[in-house]
């Protein structure tokens, strides 16, 4: 009886360890989010339940690289702002804004004026980041049809602004 209970703690650790590894390669391995990034600004949308930093973002060569789990903010006129953010993440409710609903950025009142859903490819930058007569945010996620390397068919674009 000896032997036995010698195995039954063998077979205990064996277990306990071999629990401990999966908890390891699970949680362990999972990718992570860099936290380097600065806040710069506040989007807060009640209807959505959404409160997210923003960080702002730089032109690369690739066009804006979208941060994993916030909102990045990018602008080229005085008193327009893109503001981009995942479809699975940040903006994953984003479809259920309608037009009249506030947006807060920065503490400041934003009205949707308009929701627009285009094809990535029909989308003007430069139409989308010119000059305002109103303060605008120009919110934008992925939409449509999902692609294999993570990307979508088309973008669905809020507009908002203040008065």
């Amino acid at each position: 009886m000896k032997l036995n209970r010698h195995l039954n703690w063998r077979s205990a650790l064996v277990g306990l360890y071999m629990l401990a590894f999966a908890v390891y390669i699970f949680f362990g391995l999972q990718p992570t989010e860099a936290t380097s990034y600065v806040k710069s600004a506040e989007l807060l949308i009640p209807k959505i339940g959404l409160n997210s930093d923003v960080t702002a973002l730089e032109l690369g060569n690739d066009g804006l690289t979208t941060p994993a789990k916030i909102v990045g903010s990018y602008s080229q006129a005085e008193n327009k702002t893109l503001l981009i953010g995942h479809s699975t993440s940040a903006f994953q409710n984003l479809n259920q804004i309608n037009i009249g609903d506030e947006i807060y950025y920065n503490n400041k009142p934003y009205e949707v004026m308009a929701i627009d859903m285009k094809q990535k490819a029909d989308i003007n930058m430069n139409e989308l980041l010119s000059q305002s007569t109103k303060d605008t945010i120009v919110l934008m996620t992925c939409a449509g049809q999902l692609l294999e390397h993570g990307d979508a068919t088309h973008r669905l674009i809020v507009y908002a602004s203040s008065e």
